[in-house]
């Protein structure tokens, strides 16, 4: 047993909205993933990948802005706690958090190469040959 109120499904998904937006609105780089993951999804249908491989893409996208989002609520909890005041600890926490953005953003292009250069330079051998290269 709690002391907090339990929510109901609804209500879960309302603050599940909520926080979305929230970091949305405040946060440049958790809108840049977002663009550059729409980007990534657009040229995946153009270049006509598989669903397996868009599915792939789709959760690359979905590593790095989950991480992103986790990264801004460790941010938030930490200004809240320490009152904006700096602490080598809440910095190395941070940077921490940023570094695992980070490292999740490597292995989202890591796994972006490996599906889209072999589907471009079928692209190029299809349009200038004529022939798909497998």
């Amino acid at each position: 047993m709690t002391k907090y109120k339990t929510q109901g499904f609804r209500k879960t998904f309302k603050n599940a909205r909520k926080g979305l937006r929230i970091v949305l609105k405040s946060e440049r780089n958790i809108r840049i993933h977002f663009l550059v993951g729409a980007l990534a999804l657009l040229c995946g249908v153009a270049l006509e990948l598989s669903a397996t491989r868009i599915c792939l893409v789709l959760m690359a996208i979905s590593l790095v802005v989950g991480f992103e989002m986790i990264n801004s609520a460790i941010e938030f909890s930490l200004d809240a706690v320490f009152h904006n005041k700096y602490s080598t600890l809440v910095g190395m926490a941070k940077d921490i958090s940023a570094g695992a953005v980070m490292f999740a953003t490597f292995v989202a292009i890591a796994v972006g190469l490996i599906i889209f250069i072999p589907a471009i330079i079928n692209l190029y051998y299809k349009c200038t040959f004529g022939l798909p290269v497998t």
